[in-house]
């Protein structure tokens, strides 16, 4: 019998999934805080490359999990650690950080994330013209993100031996489901990828679309992500608040799993690509647990629909895109026509 492991940090603790067979073709993988392994990886490369050291102050913008990921990833290294952080960044992730010793910057409540996003550019800016010896993270931006995920695959591989594996996540950052899916295809190209976006952003050409109900952070972006790498994707869905935050209701009333509104958006996902692939086993992302969505999804749990009710518009072009649930062959194309536009700089 393996012994329980003594962890000489929390962190090592936090990173460890749970996975769980929700039915024959779909496992969940489940996590505290998924990005864990995005800030340790990324610390520890800047420490031993010698990029950062430590005493130094690390500054990102976020909009919740990443900032306690990097706060936590700070405390262990010996980093001081400023937080620039979304609207969205509620008082319980902010208590977290406070105590942690990070110097928090909130930016004011807005309903539009882009200005969200732009004033928290401006403030880092700000942040490194006034002490240029700041070192700027750049989750969004710096593909040091991706390789933290070398050891979630490795892990990953292990659980789930001699399989023909699909990912099924939301796209984010990219980092995850782009640097998890990366280190996979090494062992086997044949991995598959899902993608699952949120109307309203434009990773995947959505934002001509409003979402008023939409919680997008951490699910899409109003801003063009230098990490998202979409030659990666083999197929992607987009979901609206209704439709996912049944799905997220749906995955704790019949698999008991109290998880984000990403993890059950990609659990309709990949219900939906497992019947149409049964001979696969889909690997559902669940990146963090349902606590910040407590008040704006669980609590409305009686007017949710039902899941097994709901079907996707299968679309072959991003001009037949519409509401509330479509999903696409992406078929590992390198951009779509919105990252042809302009790009406004985000951290």
């Amino acid at each position: 019998m393996t012994p329980t492991p003594v962890h000489d940090h929390i962190t090592d603790a936090l990173k460890a999934p749970a996975l769980v067979r929700l039915s024959p073709g779909i496992v969940l993988i489940r996590f505290e805080t998924l990005k864990v392994y995005a800030a340790l990886g990324a610390v520890r490369h800047l420490l031993r490359t010698g990029v950062i050291h430590k005493g130094q102050t690390l500054v990102d913008s976020s909009s919740g999990i990443y900032a306690l990921a990097l706060a936590m990833a700070c405390h262990r290294h010996g980093l001081r650690c400023h937080i620039v952080a979304s609207t969205t960044v509620d008082d319980t992730i902010r208590a977290q950080l406070e105590i942690l010793g990070v110097t928090v910057d909130q930016m004011p409540p807005s309903d539009d994330l882009r200005l969200d996003q732009n004033r928290r550019v401006a403030r880092v800016r700000e942040l490194l013209a006034r002490d240029p010896g700041l070192h700027w993270m750049r989750q969004y931006h710096d593909p040091v993100h991706h390789l933290g995920y070398a050891e979630l695959a490795d892990l990953v591989r292990r659980a789930l031996p001699e399989q023909e594996l699909t990912v099924v996540g939301s796209v984010g950052t990219g980092a995850s489901s782009g640097g998890l899916t990366r280190s996979l295809r090494g062992h086997d190209p044949g991995v598959r990828l899902v993608g699952v976006q949120p109307f309203g952003s434009v990773t995947f050409g959505s934002e001509r679309f409003t979402d008023p109900d939409a919680i997008i952070a951490g699910i899409g972006s109003a801003i063009p992500f230098d990490n998202v790498h979409h030659e990666l994707y083999d197929r992607v869905h987009w979901l609206d608040f209704q439709h996912a935050m049944a799905a997220t209701i749906g995955l704790m009333r019949d698999h008991a799993v109290f998880a984000g509104l990403s993890t059950g958006a990609a659990h309709l996902a990949a219900r939906w690509e497992a019947n149409r692939d049964p001979g696969r086993t889909h690997l559902v992302i669940g990146a963090d647990t349902g606590h910040r969505y407590a008040a704006r999804v669980f609590a409305r749990h009686r007017e949710a629909l039902d899941p097994a009710r709901l079907a996707p518009v299968e679309i072959t072009s991003l001009d037949d895109l519409a509401p509330p649930w479509a999903a696409m062959e992406w078929a590992r194309r390198a951009v779509v026509p919105a990252q042809e536009r302009r790009k406004d700089p985000v951290p």
